[in-house]
């Protein structure tokens, strides 16, 4: 039997912090598995995503890069678009594969992959559709997780409720697609929960079966491995919109479809729990499950206040934002053999953090250009003392590409507004009255109500500094300096060019 640990890293799509009621005890619902993955390992309460949206928060865990380095400088990627990693960049997939672990990714991919055209021309949108019509569906799909270190991939291109609705295994869809799907729009006056754009779809995709679909494949995948480690990465479709809770799960949160979708999620979590408990492999199998950002605003916020129930907990704001509601995540880490059961973490740990930690606990050595922003949390793991923060500092980023820094109890947001979808909002809100950046001391002021920049002028100055060193240096960790990629976008940036 190998000694090396398996990992299995499960990603919920758009799930609050509040939406985990270990985290948030004035829950409206019950998480009972993810509860229980909380009692038996360790949780930390000041994690974050890279991102406030799921593309670059996804990028920064598999590549232990800050999104921003990436082609990538706004927004996301849609279930078309080319593929975001670079060639021969190196992934936490990769890094595993060369140490003798089977890897696996099952779920939404969202990184875009190279789908081929029927005429060798670019993809091309039909009128009136986002979906291409253009595309050759029989044709391999270049770029492929298989390409960044995967040996099994089974899922979607990207988000639900974005065409191609297939299923891709490896680099082919294992079934053409027959008929365009027509979607569901969301409506003026209110919330259409099974939002999702037209497209093609195939004869077997349901957007209702995918999760327990996709659970199916992660339990067979769990169960089949004996030989080798493992690295299973399985990053859920849910509860991200379209909000499809299967018949069982309707109704048992005794809020609205949301709440049913987060406690079928944690059904998904109980499931892949079970399967490493009878397979034998729980005690040496680390068990993580993040989200990729906050929640959506597809939630209905209004409808589940009424019941008591806050996604994003006491953080302002929610997906896409640069507010803490933005990209603070739950995350919750089992690993029987290391980690003591019950422990609470108050550390600022990042979701990029991953390939460090992994790198230390197999004494493997990161090359240069790897994992550029990463830190191993593997000490707080252990529960080992340390003298100073585990990350000098951590940088976020909203939807519109807005930058923020995280150092102690400071944080700096480079912009005016939330950067994202709740009020102010960028080009839809009048921000001109606003001041340009934000200060906020978080250890007072957790709501981020209270802008303290003019009144710390030299916080401003030290963290802007050092957030210019992190861009121009390539890396925000010990060692040579590395490119960014599309660098050119940072000219465009007047703070940069103030230091």
């Amino acid at each position: 039997m190998h000694q090396k640990p398996n990992l299995v890293y499960i990603l919920a799509d758009d799930m609050g912090y509040g939406d985990v009621s270990y985290l948030n005890p004035q829950s409206a619902f019950r998480t009972p598995n993810l509860d229980r993955l909380g009692r038996e390992g360790l949780c930390f309460t000041d994690a974050h995503a890279t991102s406030a949206v799921c593309t670059p928060s996804r990028y920064g865990i598999l590549t232990g890069m800050y999104n921003w380095r990436s082609p990538l400088k706004q927004g996301v990627l849609s279930g078309y678009s080319p593929a975001l990693i670079s060639p021969g960049t190196q992934t936490v997939a990769s890094m595993l594969r060369h140490q003798g672990y089977d890897t696996a990714c099952i779920g939404k991919w969202h990184l875009g992959m190279d789908w081929q055209t029927t005429d060798g021309q670019p993809i091309q949108q039909r009128s009136g559709s986002l979906a291409p019509g253009n595309v050759d569906y029989q044709a391999s799909i270049g770029r492929s997780p298989n390409t960044f270190g995967f040996d099994y991939f089974y899922g979607i291109s990207a988000s639900l409720d974005m065409p191609p609705y297939v299923y891709i295994e490896n680099d082919h869809v294992t079934q053409l697609p027959d008929h365009e799907d027509p979607g569901k729009a969301n409506p003026p006056d209110g919330f259409a929960p099974d939002f999702h754009r037209p497209g093609p779809c195939a004869p077997d995709f349901r957007h209702e079966d995918v999760l327990p679909h996709l659970c199916e494949k992660a339990v067979e995948y769990i169960t089949g491995q004996r030989e080798k480690p493992f690295f299973l990465y399985f990053p859920l479709p849910a509860p991200h919109t379209p909000i499809v809770p299967t018949a069982p799960y309707i109704g048992c949160s005794a809020t609205n479809l949301y709440g049913d979708f987060c406690v079928m999620c944690d059904g998904v979590v109980g499931k892949v729990m079970d399967a490493l408990q009878s397979s034998g492999q729980a005690e040496n199998t680390i068990l993580i499950f993040a989200s990729d950002n906050g929640c959506s605003p597809q939630a209905d916020f209004s409808q589940l206040a009424q019941l008591g129930h806050f996604p994003s907990y006491h953080f302002r704001g929610y997906k896409a934002d640069i507010y803490e509601g933005g990209h603070r995540i739950p995350l919750l880490i089992r690993w029987p053999q290391m980690i003591a059961p019950g422990r609470s973490c108050d550390e600022v740990v990042c979701l990029c953090d991953l390939m460090a930690t992994m790198a230390e606990i197999l004494d493997v050595p990161l090359a240069p250009d790897m994992g550029v922003d990463s830190v191993s949390n593997l000490p707080v793991w252990r529960g080992e003392a340390y003298q100073t923060p585990l990350r000098e500092a951590t940088v976020h980023q909203s939807i519109d590409g807005s930058l923020s820094i995280r150092k102690g109890k400071y944080k700096l947001e480079m912009c005016p507004g939330s950067g994202g979808w709740s009020y102010p909002r960028p080009n839809r809100d009048d921000t001109s009255h606003l001041p340009s950046i934000q200060l906020y001391d978080l250890s007072e002021d957790l709501g981020e109500k209270h802008n303290l920049a003019e009144q710390l002028p030299e916080v401003v100055q030290q963290l802007k500094t050092l957030l210019v060193s992190y861009v121009r240096n390539g890396r925000s960790t010990p060692g040579p300096k590395q490119p960014n990629q599309g660098a050119e976008i940072w000219e465009s940036v007047k703070w940069l060019e103030q230091i």
